[in-house]
């Protein structure tokens, strides 16, 4: 038997109706990226633990190499017992590693070292500029000719100095000779890495969806950036020297705010409304890597052994620009 077409009457229903009508308009813009991988990236490098913590990991480590001494001292002795001849080869191996382990920390102090003398320079250069002491500006060339005395490729430019210095009257043109002789080349090997950095976190951050993987990699070149100015500028590159030199990097950007970065800082790279027609992705990633644009630069002031005088601060913009050649659009006429 067929039924004909039934119909339901939905005028009763309780609940509330929507007026399309209402509703706010859609925005056309996209909010402007504000650079969350790179800043949460600077809170965690930056971020000292607390005095607790630093006593629980002290301690823990501690008892876990008491431990494991104790257990490899008496997994020795036991061998010993039983087979000599291989109780004596792990005993030998065990010793081996003692001097490894050693020769390690040396390095680590000597990495400590390195990094103290370039701080040092720094003030030395700083208070000879203040006073205006020629002396002493002659006695910091003498140092930095001893500190570069190793690298053959600072050969030609250690003769330059040590030919002109004397025909240097005043502190500033002592300084200005060092800068365009001896750092000079050392700047643009510096800049050089901080565009591979800014490019490799740009690229990653604006093709990779996942959070945490981005911020990791942002993260990890952001230390090997400034682990590779340190050594360029003389620093050693250690394990401990390379963590603290990059928390004070990091400390010091946000204390200065300069890790915060909206709009404002990526437009004129990307030629003022373009932003907001790109993916968000893609902003998000020129953010990032302007950003970390910003954290290489304070690497080479900080590990620099002159400040910038009459040498000019590598600009920011002009870096991410480098950087992002290619990827990022061409700013229209």
């Amino acid at each position: 038997m067929s039924r004909g077409p039934m119909f339901f009457d939905l005028g009763d229903s309780d609940e509330p109706r929507v007026d399309v009508g209402a509703a706010p308009p859609v925005p056309d813009e996209a909010p402007a990226p504000s650079g969350q991988t790179m800043q949460l990236a600077a809170q965690l490098a930056a971020r000292r633990p607390s005095r607790l913590a630093r006593w629980f990991w002290g301690l823990a480590a501690a008892l876990v190499t008491t431990a494991v001494s104790v257990a490899a001292w008496d997994f020795a002795l036991s061998l010993l017992a039983r087979w000599p001849v291989l109780g004596w080869a792990v005993s030998a191996g065990l010793v081996a590693l003692v001097i490894v382990v050693l020769l390690m920390v040396l390095r680590e102090l000597a990495t400590l070292g390195r990094l103290g003398r370039l701080d040092g320079l720094h003030r030395a250069a700083d208070a000879a500029l203040a006073d205006s002491d020629l002396e002493a500006a002659r006695a910091l060339g003498e140092r930095l000719l001893g500190f570069y005395h190793a690298r053959s490729d600072t050969g030609w430019s250690r003769e330059r100095i040590t030919e002109r210095m004397g025909e240097q009257f005043d502190a500033h043109s002592v300084i200005t000779l060092i800068e365009a002789e001896l750092l000079a080349p050392l700047d643009a090997a510096a800049s050089r890495e901080v565009e591979a950095a800014a490019r490799q976190v740009a690229t990653v951050t604006a093709f990779v969806p996942l959070a945490l993987a981005d911020v990791l990699v942002a993260l990890i070149a952001n230390l090997r950036m400034i682990r590779r100015i340190a050594t360029i500028y003389g620093g050693r590159s250690g394990l401990i020297g390379s963590w603290r030199l990059t928390r004070a990097v990091f400390a010091h950007l946000i204390a200065t705010g300069a890790i915060a970065a909206g709009d404002d800082f990526i437009e004129p790279l990307v030629g003022g409304s373009l932003l907001g027609k790109l993916s968000r992705r893609f902003g998000e990633g020129a953010v990032n890597g302007a950003l970390t644009a910003r954290v290489g630069v304070a690497a080479m002031e900080v590990c620099r052994p002159l400040p910038f005088t009459r040498r000019k601060r590598p600009s920011v913009r002009e870096v991410i620009r480098r950087a992002l050649r290619g990827i990022l659009p061409e700013k229209p006429a």
